[in-house]
């Protein structure tokens, strides 16, 4: 008996982390982490308004970018069969039926916290999980324009954290801006990464239809029209000096794009678009301490 009551534990903790796993937790703490990110950059310092919105606007990005996530991972499961048999649905941690009703509770307490800040908030986030819907059954098919629905949804925490304190600054539309550019980039590397359940799926991505090389080059384009714009906030003096901690950034972005231009195998790809969210990490700091320092 206690080998079988071994095992039975064994099989629940697994399943935990096939849950935790789901949501992709360290892009989830970025989305929360942007929220922060854009109050800051509306309000020109730290957010006036209380913590309990700050924390609930905080959590609406948290929540959100899971429920998007496990809904993917749903409607990915025979493209994820072949590209990534070990990712908890297709390996059976957890079942299909399941991740459906953990994508739509994380949908639902999402909406919920949004609510909680007020009608503006709510209908960001309405659109976002919209068109994480959008993109999740129907987008991702059509390639570029599904990488820029996902773009648009990545860089949405920044308007969300606007939003949040009332302040919509046309000022931060280059910050904005710099996240939709990077983050389309990463798209579609992601795409040479899983070019071959792609192919067989009828994923129209860059790599896909046009080949790995053209999206490498496609995808270099686009960050490196991000690191161009980054000199601007401090050029025109929106930014403080403690800013140019997004030179760190910028390096780690501009090799990037030179890694993935001399390999566009699926193999490096996968190595670049992990790197990358360090890079955006980093420069999620810097903007925020464009602001506050």
């Amino acid at each position: 008996m206690c080998p079988r009551r071994t095992e039975d534990k064994g099989g629940l903790k697994n399943s935990m982390e096939g849950y935790v796993t789901l949501i992709r937790p360290v892009n989830a703490a970025m989305m929360a982490f942007a929220v922060l990110v854009g109050a800051v950059l509306a309000e020109g310092g730290w957010p006036g308004i209380g913590a309990d919105k700050l924390l609930a606007g905080m959590a609406t990005g948290f929540l959100l970018l899971g429920s998007a996530m496990v809904f993917n991972d749903y409607a990915d499961l025979e493209v994820d069969v072949i590209n990534a048999p070990w990712r908890p649905i297709p390996s059976g941690l957890v079942s299909p039926r399941a991740a459906m009703l953990y994508a739509s509770m994380l949908g639902a307490a999402g909406l919920a916290t949004s609510l909680y800040t007020g009608p503006a908030t709510f209908i960001l986030a309405l659109a976002s999980l919209a068109t994480s819907l959008l993109y999740d059954f129907w987008g991702k098919k059509t390639g570029l324009p599904g990488n820029l629905m996902v773009s648009f949804n990545v860089a949405m925490p920044i308007a969300y954290g606007a939003a949040l304190t009332s302040r919509i600054d046309p000022d931060i539309a280059v910050f904005w801006l710099m996240v939709f550019l990077a983050n389309t980039g990463r798209e579609i590397i992601k795409g040479i990464a899983d070019v071959r359940g792609d192919s067989a799926r009828g994923i129209r991505t860059l790599a896909a239809t046009r080949g790995s090389y053209l999206a490498a080059w496609a995808a270099a384009t686009l960050i490196l029209s991000a690191v161009m714009l980054s000199p601007l906030p401090y050029i025109c003096g929106e930014a403080s000096r403690y800013y140019l901690v997004v030179v760190l950034a910028d390096l780690g972005f501009l090799h990037a794009s030179i890694s993935i231009v001399r390999d566009p195998s699926p193999r490096n790809a996968r190595r670049v678009k992990n790197r990358m969210l360090l890079y955006m990490m980093l420069g999620l700091l810097a903007f925020l301490l464009a602001r506050i320092a």
